[in-house]
């Protein structure tokens, strides 16, 4: 059968730089941090006392007061970020067919600050089994796709999807395939991720996984340089509204890109280590790249799960250089996680929307935070440190990678009729 053609029409986003895609996009292409020390709780005994929290963010300016009490963090983020896009793709819910649209949402860890409370108060209590009658719809991280569909009436396909940090672009690949096999007119996909609490922090820490620059936390967060230590934890969510080509034609809708394939893999190395030799790396980019039928040199930026760890970054980098031998120094290299911090299962999705701009706007986002070179990545490729640039963008590639060794790309390419 022949394929549907995929777009976005709508983005919405809550993240560490601002609260709504243009304020996440002036941001990003500002250069500017979202690091901090934490608020949510009082850090002082952790070896890490700051992250990228969501600022400013008041859930009853979006939300009534009764429903968002039964919604763990994780959930209201994706509510906002979900709506935001609803309302920015311009669809009339009172003229599309709600059986032919779903939601496919994707949470590396759900609710994680209701089981962590939950738990800690029967710990702390007489032993008396009293829980939240919403405990487990609070904390079962499905329920966000529940939650806007019944919000908006959508019954078409509707889950979740959990692959750690790969949880969105897996999402959104799922998406994607379903309105190409004719499975849906349209559907929103996203992802949303609330960790920075006392087990998040602490876990991560336990597995010295975070960075521990508690003197000067805005510039923690160092892809590719030399002296990176560790990621800094985010939290947000990022949605996108994928159509069907003629459904979103026939409506009049703005497009802001087609999607134009994705790739998945498997390390099938290490549960946190990536492979040493970034074989699942290069296999998911070609894939994708086969997906959407492109040659390597098609692509202007790649914007890279890089997240400021020792192996990983490297690792990816050196995948990029197999996978598109010397066109990889005509390409743009970034990571946004330089400003936003790692969002885990909603890093796909926020990173998604950068790339989408990118494309839009001609500007590529910054790695910010470069102090000094590391010797194991060629200084030629363009990591388009400290400052964005301006290029025309014609077609862009996003990879995210999760614990366990999934391994994500999508590619998103101009719409050109």
């Amino acid at each position: 059968m022949e394929l549907k053609r995929v777009v976005v029409t709508g983005i919405g986003a809550l993240t560490p730089l601002g609260n709504n895609k243009n304020d996440y996009w002036d941001a990003l292409a500002k250069g500017v941090s979202g690091a901090a020390p934490i608020t949510r709780f009082d850090a002082e005994k952790f070896r890490t006392k700051f992250a990228c929290e969501v600022k400013n963010f008041d859930p009853l300016q979006f939300l009534d007061r009764k429903e968002a009490r039964k919604m763990d963090p994780n959930a209201q983020y994706g509510m906002v970020a979900g709506d935001e896009a609803i309302v920015d793709s311009g669809m009339d819910l009172e003229k599309i067919n709600k059986d032919r649209v779903g939601v496919i949402w994707g949470s590396g860890i759900g609710g994680f600050t209701t089981f962590q409370d939950e738990v800690m108060n029967f710990a702390n209590g007489d032993g008396s089994p009293r829980f939240n009658p919403f405990f487990v719809p609070k904390m079962i991280l499905d329920i966000t796709p529940g939650l806007l569909s019944i919000k908006y009436g959508f019954r078409g396909p509707n889950f979740a999807t959990v692959s750690a940090c790969a949880s969105s672009n897996n999402a959104l690949t799922d998406a994607l395939n379903y309105i190409r096999l004719g499975k849906a007119n349209v559907i929103l996909t996203g992802g949303s991720e609330a960790a920075v609490n006392e087990s998040g922090i602490g876990g991560f820490n336990a597995m010295k996984a975070l960075s521990e620059r508690n003197d000067s936390p805005e510039t923690a967060s160092r892809p590719y340089d030399k002296d990176r230590d560790g990621f800094v934890l985010g939290e947000g969510a990022g949605a996108l509204v994928l159509e069907e080509l003629e459904h979103a034609k026939a409506r009049g809708a703005k497009i802001y890109a087609e999607v134009l394939g994705a790739g998945m893999s498997a390390d099938a190395h290490h549960i946190t280590a990536p492979h040493p030799e970034g074989d699942g790396i290069v296999l998911v980019m070609n894939e994708a790249l086969s997906d959407a039928n492109i040659d390597p040199t098609a692509v202007d930026y790649v914007n890279t799960h890089g997240t400021s760890t020792p192996l990983g970054d490297s690792g990816e980098v050196k995948a990029i250089q197999k996978v598109f031998g010397d066109h990889a120094y005509n390409i743009n290299i970034s990571s946004t996680k330089s400003m936003t911090g790692h969002l885990l299962g909603a890093a796909g999705a926020v990173e998604s929307i950068a790339s989408l701009m990118a494309l839009e706007r001609g500007i590529i986002p910054p790695t910010i935070n470069h102090f000094t070179d590391d010797p194991d990545i060629d200084p030629k490729l363009n990591l388009t440190f400290n400052e964005a640039q301006k290029r025309e963008v014609n077609v862009v590639m996003s990879n995210t990678f999760g614990f366990g060794g999934h391994n994500t790309s999508i590619v998103f390419g101009k719409y050109n009729g």
